[in-house]
């Protein structure tokens, strides 16, 4: 794709700024007309020009549409300057919390504009009308002919991102008898939330998975021998080092998936946990799409396996299940996800409890719900390994707004919103434009980015980099796990995986992040947005598969089905990691942190030493290990694929149209000294619990 095309897509997408800490709140137009049957435009709720480019099919008058109104604050300025207020150290207000009700009360949609949409929605013929516990989405369902008629829209199916999903054909449209009640809505424009683990096993169930019935577990994988136990406990001396060039050998293999006690040690909580401060007495939140039926189970086995003295107790784990669930064909299996948030979570809060939320599928109205359950169910720490990509750009900000809303929601009432920022680094790579994945692109939660991390035989961090992951492949298949004789490898170096990170297209500049983050990157969109803007991510955790975490979880393999370990990473993991540091942090302070963001920013200026600041290797050529696959992922007998994977890779990037039509260039997310675009304010520190609970 030619840099004058790129800008195009860009300047198509709609880009739009918002102010005041970056809330953007959808709202009916100014200016109405006072003849009867005047309508109102929601503004925000047209789905972006460059999601309509590629339109496949018409939406059948007689399907069924599903969604969510959602209702304007009674005070948005008001709750936004709250949030700041309760948020913010040495602000009168800090920690002064609402409860859920206080703050609908004092900012959540008026019961006379539920009252309005209800009734609004009764006379169009909707079904299925329930108001939410804090007014802010009201759920309505219906023929597509009776939305089409309702929102003055044509509905149709179009390829966005590779997913086939319905759209408005523009801005929806409401009577002006409503238009002081409603913001948005929400699931009339369908968009995938994904997290990289959900693409695994797609097929398999989609083809095997009816509606309302949990797919089956995913395909079986396995890591081969040989991987290390623990960083450099391995060297790969069977291949000629003229495979590896420009990187010099020998090289480590890379590690079979980092235990529970390893993970403790080297983030420096294993001390803190064996004192008691392991998230005792409160709860964390986890929401995914789906409920896989073994996940406790499996959970148990795993820690019975790899952490006896932190076993998983039943009454430690609470499920809220999904009535219902459907569109495999779009989400895959979630069941991965799963097992890795709830792993990688108790691994760090061993004492806490989980709480695991399922959403009905993988769409943003579904996860949207369950996300409103995990903030009000009196969990202190929600972690979200899931998110829109690009939806910095492309996610409507109808939708942007009713999240957002959630958000102030959960801040204001002391909860933690953690959600990864994305495995595909700065986007570019895989969809030729360079934006920010989004919910992790709000400035009213926390966004959690990646690391590749290096521990050694003792337990201790010997290294930590940004996660930025090139791959090449030396030889396959083969019948060995190494290439023999091979001098040249078979396929060229090129960027895989990396933690998302870049600069908004959409939100301004928070007030946290004005003193810390460099000039170059708030003001690198300027010519787009006019103003400085937010930067993610906000802080970060191991997420590279190369120093990946050990899951197990039941899976299908050849000869049946049932449980088995492999190793995993990618952004998915360091939220949940992060999650459970936080709720050790909130025990010893005897009071949650909430909006995490003031308070890390804080004490990354007055006291650094809480977080470990990532850089780029003195030696980037020695950075890099071979990592050796199963050819067919459970056994050998197709073979191996052996490949060398570069860490902190800082080259070139290229981006391929699909017609033969491709654009190169440099890596824009680097790790430096101080706050960076692919890393944060850095890692969490040894003195991590210690600093943040004197908050």
């Amino acid at each position: 794709m030619k840099r004058g095309r790129w800008i195009t897509l860009l300047a198509a997408a709609g880009l739009a700024l918002s102010f005041l800490a970056g809330t953007a709140t959808a709202t009916a137009s100014a200016s109405v007309s006072s003849r009867p049957g005047a309508r109102v435009t929601l503004q925000g709720s047209a789905a972006p020009a460059k999601e309509l480019s590629d339109r496949t099919g018409s939406v059948s008058a007689r399907s069924t549409v599903s969604f969510y109104l959602s209702l304007k604050l009674r005070n948005a300025a008001g709750a936004t300057q709250f949030v700041r207020a309760v948020s913010s150290p040495g602000s009168k207000l800090f920690h002064h919390y609402l409860t859920d009700d206080q703050w609908a009360a004092r900012y959540g949609p008026s019961k006379a504009a539920a009252s309005a949409a209800v009734s609004w929605l009764r006379r169009e013929g909707f079904t299925g009308i329930k108001v939410g516990r804090e007014r802010l989405l009201v759920s309505a369902s219906g023929s597509a002919a009776k939305v089409e008629k309702a929102f003055g829209v044509t509905l149709s199916y179009y390829d966005v991102l590779g997913h086939r999903v319905r759209l408005a054909s523009g801005a929806l449209s409401v009577p002006v008898s409503v238009a002081g009640a409603v913001a948005g809505t929400v699931g009339i424009n369908q968009y995938v939330a994904t997290t990289e683990l959900s693409q695994t096993s797609v097929q398999t169930t989609a083809a095997k998975a009816k509606p309302d019935q949990e797919p089956p577990p995913p395909a079986g994988f396995r890591n081969p021998q040989p991987c290390s136990a623990y960083w450099g406990q391995k060297i790969d001396t069977a291949d000629s080092t003229s495979l590896y060039a420009p990187y010099t050998g020998p090289l480590p293999y890379d590690i079979c998936g980092y235990k529970p006690g390893q993970m403790r040690s080297a983030y420096g909580i294993a001390g803190s946990v064996a004192h008691g401060i392991d998230g005792s007495g409160v709860t964390l939140a986890i929401v995914d799409a789906y409920d896989s039926p073994t996940l406790l189970s499996d959970a148990q086995t795993y820690f019975r396996l790899n952490d006896p003295a932190h076993p998983l107790k039943s009454s430690q784990f609470i499920n809220v299940q999904p009535s219902t669930t459907d569109d495999y064909a779009i989400c895959g299996s979630w069941y991965p996800e799963q097992a890795l948030d709830v792993e990688a979570s108790h691994t760090m809060a061993p004492g806490a409890t989980i709480m695991f939320v399922g959403a009905t599928d993988c769409l943003d109205s579904s996860l949207l719900v369950a996300l409103q359950t995990a903030v009000t169910s009196g969990a202190s720490v929600v972690s979200d390994s899931w998110g829109d990509d690009l939806g910095d750009l492309f996610t409507d900000a109808s939708t942007k707004a009713a999240y957002d809303a959630t958000f102030m929601l959960a801040d204001s009432t002391g909860v933690s919103v953690l959600f990864s920022s994305g495995d595909t680094g700065d986007n570019f790579a895989d969809f030729g434009l360079d934006a920010p994945n989004y919910p992790a692109s709000s400035p009213f939660i926390t966004a959690v980015g990646g690391t590749t991390l290096e521990i050694g035989k003792t337990g201790r961090r010997n290294a930590e980099y940004g996660w930025v992951t090139a791959k090449q492949v030396l030889c396959t298949p083969a019948t060995s796990t190494n290439c023999g004789t091979a001098t040249s490898p078979v396929g060229s170096l090129a960027f895989q995986a990396g933690g998302g990170g870049g600069t908004s297209f959409y939100y301004a500049e928070p007030y946290y992040q004005t003193a810390v983050v460099p000039a170059d990157l708030a003001l690198r969109n300027v010519n787009y947005t006019g103003a400085p803007a937010r930067v993610v991510p906000d802080i970060s955790m191991d997420a590279d598969a190369q120093s990946g975490f050990l899951i197990g979880l039941t899976q299908t393999f050849p000869d049946g089905t049932y449980y088995d370990q492999f190793k995993e990473g990618g952004t998915s993991l360091a939220s949940p990691l992060l999650a459970g540091v936080i709720a050790d942090v909130d025990q010893k302070a005897g009071i949650p942190l909430g909006f995490l963001n003031p308070i890390l920013y804080k004490a990354d200026t007055a006291a650094p030493s809480a977080f470990d600041d990532i850089v780029a290797p003195t030696n980037p050529d020695a950075t890099a290990v071979i990592r050796v696959d199963y050819a067919n992922d459970v056994d050998s007998s197709a073979g191996y694929v052996v490949s060398l994977r570069a860490i902190n890779y800082a080259g070139v990037e290229t981006y391929c149209d699909g017609t033969g039509n491709c654009a190169s260039r440099p890596y824009t997310l680097t790790a430096v000294k101080g706050f960076d675009s692919l890393t944060g304010i850095g890692s969490v520190g040894s003195r991590f619990i210690q600093v943040l609970s004197k908050y």
